[in-house]
């Protein structure tokens, strides 16, 4: 959990362009603390523990991470101007995602560490925070009607197409509404799966109280729950997995291909953006 969640957050931060995530980024080992302090309630011996542990993880992140993820983006800039393959877009898509992995391998003997240190109460309280998200989750996505899920995941799609391009035009637009429509994407499909995904976090904290492990122990039992996240064994959940992958790939590469040279241009200086953003982080001591 705690390598998963720090890995989002930084990642997140790196990749937008905008002073206040800027400053977000500069400030996210508070951010992060508060953010999982709100999954487990640290305890006082725990708190400076995992404080210090943010700070480095941001530390190495700012001077091992940052520049590859600007060569990333230099890939993406130099894409922006002509038409894109569905397999180009998936190269770049799986790139970043290793980006990710690698901020929660680097994390991996912090979050053991926790993990270890955590109390009966405090594991409790995790399953009354999945409890929450479950519930919100239900409410944003399983209690509407599929049109309205429909309805819901375009104009995500949307804000975040124009973001990148500028306004899309009505061709643009019911082509994305088309990809919404035709997607393999099922909220109960990744309910179902988030809720395993919590019981198995639970099942292993508590096997941690129980038997005591050791650390090395520990650690590849919190490396396997988190790849098994990443890459699921062979099932539906990886069938699944990989068909949006690939359907994501597809649509990226589709709407891109719909774009006019001005909306082009406007990803490009996008991307220049993004560039700026990670120099100036970057150039942070």
């Amino acid at each position: 959990m705690l390598a998963r969640i720090i890995g989002v957050l930084v990642v997140a931060a790196a990749l937008a362009a905008c002073s206040a995530v800027k400053l977000a980024y500069n400030n996210l080992p508070e951010v992060a603390y508060w953010w999982l302090d709100g999954y487990v309630d640290f305890d006082d011996a725990q708190t400076p523990r995992v404080r210090e542990e943010l700070q480095q993880l941001l530390a190495w992140h700012r001077r091992e991470e940052l520049p590859k993820i600007a060569d990333l983006l230099q890939q993406a800039q130099a894409l922006a101007p002509g038409e894109v393959t569905p397999a180009q877009a998936c190269v770049l898509y799986d790139a970043f995602r290793l980006r990710l992995l690698a901020v929660t391998e680097r994390a991996e003997p912090a979050a053991t560490a926790l993990a270890l240190s955590l109390g009966e109460s405090q594991v409790d309280y995790l399953a009354r925070k999945y409890e929450k998200i479950n519930a919100t989750y239900k409410k944003d996505w399983l209690d509407r009607s599929l049109s309205q899920q429909r309805e819901k995941r375009f104009d995500q799609f949307l804000e975040r197409s124009e973001d990148f391009y500028g306004r899309l035009d009505g061709r643009q637009r019911e082509m994305v509404r088309q990809q919404v429509e035709r997607s393999a994407f099922d909220p109960r499909d990744l309910d179902s799966e988030r809720r395993q995904r919590q019981q198995e976090a639970l099942a292993l904290l508590g096997r941690f109280q129980a038997e005591k492990p050791s650390s090395a122990t520990a650690r590849a039992a919190l490396h396997a729950y988190v790849m098994g996240i990443a890459e699921p064994p062979p099932g539906p959940s990886r069938d699944r997995q990989r068909q949006l992958r690939h359907e994501a790939c597809g649509n990226i590469a589709a709407l891109h291909n719909q774009t006019g040279p001005t909306q082009r241009e406007a990803a490009a200086r996008r991307l220049q953006g993004y560039l700026d953003d990670l120099r100036d982080l970057a150039s942070v001591q």
